[in-house]
């Protein structure tokens, strides 16, 4: 068994995770100012203990804790100085209205479907008068009002308008992503047009990043220039760049369900692909003692020009960041022990950016690799293969496997899915993506020559019309794909220990990994019971809020009655963000767009008899409400009707959906008693349980 004695920067990381995590779902629990002084006292208490009880036995032991207690302390802190909402300057303590702002570029450009997505950082706001402000608004541009972004990284902007705060999910289970861009310190939005914004002047210092982001541009021209096709571009930015914003729908599909949708963002396995090539690259070096550190040297380097490249951004800086430690591991003497190695690496990134820990593709990153560390060894020797080609394949296919064991869990949980031929697609996703990568990087460095660069670039395109076809032949098989699955964070947890208790069995030979994985089962088992029980097993009308457009569910027992507007239905982004989470969390199996319980009237109403309830639907102008009987819900639809329409009726509860302007709501408001209406663009989703 491993021995926990070695593992120092382990602990510490832990400790520093622990007390990152405690400020993050605990803000409020301790201040600032008396978290301070918790870690002056720790700090002190050790510094006593170590120079004055050296001779007592336990002193190392105590002195062990303090230490652990005091990291645990700083990463509290830590992450409270580095959450910018608190600092008295920020945007949210604003409470003036914000008319116009002045902020700096701090983003390329990303594009979306109807707009370009910008990271601004604030310098001054207009109220009554200018003021000096902190805070990052996500700015949206909209693509017709500007076709391309003319600025580059460092200008200074006048963007007219308000800053909105980000609202909390609006529809039941919905992701949070205004919690999710907390964590980047980014609190507000803005969608505007190009009239609204202004160019002040140009970076006044050009630093790293900006050239960064120009090298970044010009190596997105030399493989636009040099390979043809919409979808083999798209493949090879991801590939070389990471920059994903082209590949289509179908393709990420395709991916997804092959298990491959991993090649698409550079992070830790394209990094650690390069990294390998330049070991290949270096290994004669290895055969002088006095070499490791010049191959370390140059490892290092190569890896960081990789980064900036790619445009420095987060995840390839963190893979980058992580392979710097492992390269270090020779020559500082740290092989024997790549677990201080990855957690040394953690500590760093953690302490340049406490928010990582809440990232997806850090967590996955981390596990993966320590999942290919610790079990990819064991389970090769479970298959010993003389043929150098079949030892290979089953090199390869004991990393994919190591690699998926340890993230599988937490890929569901984030994803909802889990491609069952991720094994079979990684026989030649692995190579041919680096075959793909290291021909991108050979097109930037001979793009001087423009002949050559083309018929690099056609061998290219051959090899990413091969990776598409055999992942889309992937897909294609049956059973590719077991989607729509939902796990709790606790119940990802529980997994991972079945999982950690099975391989302490094989390992070790132990029956106390059975009877632990048993007993783990067995919990699993429960929560999907009370899953079921209070979730699943249970009925539910839904009138969601999706600004635009109408839409509404029943739910009973695993299947879905659902009526939408046509524009909402086709617009597959939506559906996934707005409705899925609800469905995934209900357990819906089944969509029935006809729905039984549902009776059209003459008069442009469609009712619906559910659970005892009576529930008219109207969006049409020219509709007539019945001039009599009880109405349980009535649902209003794209301002069809007027609030005099409804005087003489007896409605529990008035419902206005999200196809309903603004205007409309206001003048239903002031008609309409507060608690018989209910907006769902203001008040978010209305839901009733039975």
């Amino acid at each position: 068994m491993l021995s926990w004695v070695p593992f120092a920067m382990v602990r510490i990381t832990l400790f520093l995770t622990g007390g990152i995590l405690l400020a993050i779902y605990r803000p409020n629990l301790i201040s600032e100012q008396v978290t301070f002084c918790i870690l002056i006292t720790l700090i002190c208490v050790y510094l006593i203990s170590v120079f004055t009880l050296r001779s007592w036995r336990w002193v190392k032991t105590f002195n062990g804790f303090i230490g652990l207690l005091a990291i645990f302390f700083f990463g509290y802190l830590h992450l409270l100085i580095r959450t910018d909402s608190r600092h008295g300057d920020h945007l949210l303590n604003e409470k003036d209205a914000v008319v116009a702002y002045e902020a700096i570029l701090r983003s390329a450009p990303e594009s979306r479907a109807k707009s370009w997505k910008l990271q601004v950082q604030l310098v001054r706001v207009k109220t009554d008068r200018w003021k000096e402000k902190s805070g990052t608004v996500m700015l949206y541009v909209s693509k017709k009002s500007m076709a391309q972004i003319p600025w580059s990284y460092g200008d200074r902007l006048l963007i007219k308008g308000t800053p909105n705060e980000l609202r909390p999910p609006a529809n039941p289970n919905e992701f949070d992503f205004k919690r999710f861009l907390s964590f980047r310190n980014i609190y507000h939005q803005q969608f505007v047009l190009a009239d609204q914004i202004r160019f002040i002047r140009h970076a006044e210092r050009k630093g790293f990043i900006y050239y960064s982001h120009q090298v970044r541009a010009w190596a997105s021209e030399v493989i636009r220039k040099n390979i043809p096709g919409e979808q083999e571009q798209a493949i090879a930015m991801a590939l070389v760049l990471g920059v994903t914003e082209g590949i289509d729908t179908d393709l990420q599909n395709a991916y997804a369900a092959s298990g491959a949708m991993h090649v698409l963002a550079v992070s830790g396995l394209h990094v650690g692909i390069i990294y390998g090539i330049i070991l290949v690259l270096l290994r004669p070096l290895n055969s002088y003692a006095w070499s490791r550190w010049i191959v370390a040297g140059i490892s290092i380097l190569l890896l960081w020009s990789f980064a900036f490249v790619t445009g420095l951004s987060p995840s390839v800086l963190r893979a980058v960041t992580m392979f710097s430690f492992i390269a270090l591991a020779r020559p500082l003497g740290w092989r024997t022990n790549i677990y201080n190695t990855l957690a040394a690496s953690a500590f760093v990134l953690m302490i340049y950016n406490p928010f990582l820990i809440m990232s997806v593709g850090f967590q996955l990153s981390y596990l993966a690799v320590l999942g290919i560390v610790y079990l990819q060894r064991p389970i090769y020797n479970l298959w010993e293969i003389e043929n150098r080609a079949g030892d290979w394949i089953w090199q390869i296919t004991c990393v994919s496997i190591a690699a998926q064991i340890a993230t599988f869990a937490l890929g569901m949980l984030y994803f909802h899915q889990f491609p069952v031929y991720f094994l079979v697609s990684n026989l030649f996703v692995i190579p041919l993506s680096t075959l793909v990568l290291i021909g991108g990087t050979i097109l930037l460095v001979i793009s001087a020559w423009s002949w050559l660069a083309l018929l690099v670039g056609k061998l290219v395109v051959v090899l990413i019309q091969l990776l598409n076809w055999l992942v889309f032949k992937t897909e294609e098989l049956p059973f590719s794909l077991i989607s729509n699955i939902h796990l709790t964070a606790f119940q990802c947890w529980v997994i991972m220990m079945i999982l950690l208790s099975i391989i302490f069995m094989i390992q070790y030979r132990s029956v106390k990994g059975l009877y632990l994985a048993g007993i783990l089962t067995l919990i699993f088992v429960f929560t999907q019971y009370l899953h079921f029980r209070n979730w699943v097993d249970r009925k539910q009308f839904v009138v969601y809020s999706i600004s635009g457009h109408s839409a509404m569910e029943w739910i009973d027992s695993g299947v879905s009655y659902f009526k939408a507007d046509s524009a909402l239905q086709s617009d597959e982004e939506r559906m996934r963000f707005h409705i899925r989470p609800n469905r995934l969390q209900r357990g819906v199996i089944a969509v029935n767009k006809e729905i039984p319980f549902k009776q059209k009237l003459p008069q442009n109403l469609e009712t619906f008899y559910w659970q005892g309830n009576r529930i008219i639907f109207v969006q049409n102008r020219e509709a007539q409400l019945p001039a009599s009987g009880e109405i349980d819900y009535l649902v209003v639809g794209r301002n069809s009707i007027s609030p005099q329409a409804i005087k003489n009726l007896s409605i529990r509860q008035i419902i206005l959906d999200g196809s309903n302007s603004r205007g409309y709501i206001n003048r239903w408001r002031k008609v309409i008693d507060k608690e018989r209406l209910y907006a769902v663009l203001d008040e978010g989703a209305f839901v009733l349980t039975r």
